[in-house]
C-alpha cells in the first residue's frame, strides 16, 4: 500500500469511529445510552417513521481526465453487534446487565464490527455501475467465568451506484456521481433500525488516468462546476498528501483537503472531535471504579484507559501543542512579545492590548470602535454563512503565536450586543474577511 493510502486510511479510521463512545466511556453514562455517531444510513422508511436516520448519502465529485479514468476504492462502515452478558444459574443462562467474575466485569453493550466493501478498478465512463453491499449476520458465543457473552449481528444490505458524465463548463472535466443506499427491510422499532443501519459510512476512492478536483479550492476554470456539485449528508475532500489529487475521502464529517492525523496524537479517543490533551487529563482524573466500569463497557474504552494510565510525562507534554515560527511576510502592527520572554509567561501580555491594538485593512486602520462589513470566506464555521454582508463593530484585535491576526466583532443588529461585550463573547474574523466602513466608528464605554 502506498503512503497516500496509508495516510488516507488513518484519517478514514478516525472518521469511522468519531463519536463511537463518549467520555466517561461508560455504558451507564446518559450520553452513551443514545447512539450512534456520524454517517448512519438507516433502513428505508426509518427516518419518516422517527425510528432512525435517512437511508442514503450521495456526492458529486469532479475528475479532470488526462487519459482514460478508472476508479477503485472501498466503502467502509460499522455493523452493530449486540453483546449480551449472561449469568449461568439454575442450569441455564440468564440475561443480566453486568456479569462479574473476580476482577473481571462485562456489561451488556452494543459493540461494532468494521466492514469494508472493495471496489475493483473499472472505467469511470460508460453505463452506471452498481455494487452490492451485503454483510451477513451471525452469532458468536464466548464462555467466561460464571457465564457467557453472546454477540449477535443482523445482516446488512445496501448498494453503491456510480455514474459519470462530462461537465459542459470545461473540456476534459467529468462529474462523478456517488450514491450509497441502505436497502434493508423496513424496521418496526428503533432497536431494529439501528441494528440494520450502516454506521459511520464513508468512501475512499482512487482515480487513475485523471485527477480529482478540489471542491474547496477549485482552479478558476473549474470553479463554476464545483459550485454546482451537490452533496447529501457527506462531503468529498482530497485525501492524499498535498499535491496528490488521486485520492478522495467522501466523509460524513466536514474536513479540509489533505487532512492528516497530528503526529502528537497518541491514539483514538472517539469523543466527537474533543481535544486530545483535555480528554487525556480527564481520563487520568477518573476513579479506579470509574475506570473499571469503562473497561467493562467496551474493549476500545479499555485501550483508552490503559493508554492514558501508561502515558509518560514527555508524551503528555507533546499533547499540549506545537509552536511554529510566526509568518514573516509582513510585520504586524500589533506589538511583538519581547525577545527572551516565553509566550506563556504572564509578562508577555504587557505588550499585547487587544482593546487598543489595530490592524491595517485595505489601507484603513481598524481597531476597537471601527465599523466593518463582514465577508466570511475561510469556512471555519458553518454559521459564518449567516454573517455574510452583515455590519458589525470591532471590539478587539488579537495576534496569535503563529503571527496571525484576528478581529473580534459584535453584530450591529445583535439585541444582546452590550451583554456580549460585557463578558467578551465576540465573533472572530481574519482581516481579509472584513471591509472597513470608512469614516464610521462607534465610541465604546
Amino acid at each position: 500500500m502506498n503512503t497516500g493510502w496509508e495516510r488516507a486510511r488513518a484519517v478514514a479510521d478516525a472518521v469511522l469511529y468519531e463519536g463511537y463512545l463518549l467520555y466517561p466511556y461508560r455504558a451507564t453514562s446518559d450520553k452513551n445510552r443514545s447512539r450512534w455517531q456520524f454517517g448512519v444510513l438507516g433502513p428505508p422508511g426509518a427516518e419518516q417513521a422517527g425510528l432512525g436516520e435517512n437511508a442514503s448519502l450521495s456526492a458529486q465529485i469532479l475528475i479532470e481526465r488526462n487519459g482514460e479514468p478508472r476508479l477503485s476504492g472501498v466503502v467502509r462502515f460499522l455493523q452493530l453487534q449486540h453483546r449480551a452478558a449472561q449469568r449461568y444459574a439454575d442450569g441455564r443462562h440468564h440475561d443480566v446487565e453486568e456479569l462479574r467474575a473476580g476482577a473481571h466485569r462485562w456489561l451488556s453493550w452494543d459493540e461494532a464490527v468494521e466492514c469494508e466493501i472493495t471496489l475493483d478498478a473499472a472505467p469511470v465512463t460508460g453505463p452506471p455501475r452498481t455494487v452490492d453491499i451485503s454483510v451477513p449476520g451471525g452469532t458468536d458465543v464466548e464462555t467466561v467465568t460464571g457465564g457467557r457473552l453472546v454477540r449477535q449481528r443482523r445482516a446488512l444490505h445496501g448498494r453503491l451506484v456510480l455514474s459519470a458524465e462530462p461537465d459542459e463548463s470545461a473540456e476534459g472535466l467529468l462529474r462523478l456521481n456517488v450514491e450509497v443506499h441502505n436497502t434493508a427491510a423496513t424496521a418496526t422499532d428503533r432497536a431494529e433500525a439501528i441494528a440494520t443501519s450502516l454506521i459511520g459510512t464513508h468512501l475512499l476512492l482512487e482515480v487513475t488516468g485523471g485527477e480529482f478536483v478540489s471542491l474547496l479550492e477549485p482552479p478558476d476554470e473549474a470553479a463554476g462546476a464545483a459550485a454546482r456539485c451537490r452533496q447529501h449528508r457527506c462531503f468529498p475532500v482530497l485525501a492524499g498528501p498535498p499535491g496528490d489529487h488521486r485520492l478522495v475521502l467522501v466523509s460524513p464529517i466536514i474536513l479540509y483537503d489533505h487532512p492528516e492525523i497530528a503526529e502528537q496524537s497518541r491514539g483514538e479517543l472517539y469523543d466527537s472531535c474533543e481535544i486530545d490533551e483535555i480528554l487525556t487529563l480527564r481520563v487520568m482524573t477518573m476513579t479506579d471504579q470509574e475506570k473499571a466500569q469503562a473497561r467493562a463497557t467496551d474493549p476500545l474504552a479499555a485501550r483508552i484507559i490503559d493508554r492514558c494510565d501508561a502515558m509518560s510525562p514527555e508524551a503528555m507534554l507533546e499533547l499540549h501543542g506545537v509552536l511554529r515560527d510566526p509568518h514573516a511576510e509582513a510585520p504586524s502592527p500589533i506589538p511583538e512579545i519581547p525577545a527572551g520572554t516565553d509566550w506563556w509567561d504572564p509578562e508577555a501580555d504587557n505588550a499585547v492590548r487587544p482593546e487598543l491594538d489595530s490592524v491595517l485593512v485595505d489601507g484603513t486602520r481598524v481597531a476597537r470602535g471601527s465599523r466593518v462589513r463582514l465577508h466570511p470566506s475561510r469556512r471555519a464555521d458553518a454559521q459564518d454563512l449567516f454573517y455574510a454582508d452583515r455590519t458589525a463593530r470591532v471590539a478587539s484585535v488579537h495576534a496569535d503565536v503563529d503571527g496571525g491576526t484576528h478581529i473580534g466583532v459584535i453584530l450591529d443588529d445583535d439585541p444582546a450586543a452590550e451583554l456580549h461585550d460585557w463578558y467578551g463573547r465576540y465573533l472572530y474574523f481574519a482581516p481579509d474577511e472584513v471591509e472597513p466602513l470608512a469614516g464610521r466608528s462607534s465610541p465604546w464605554r
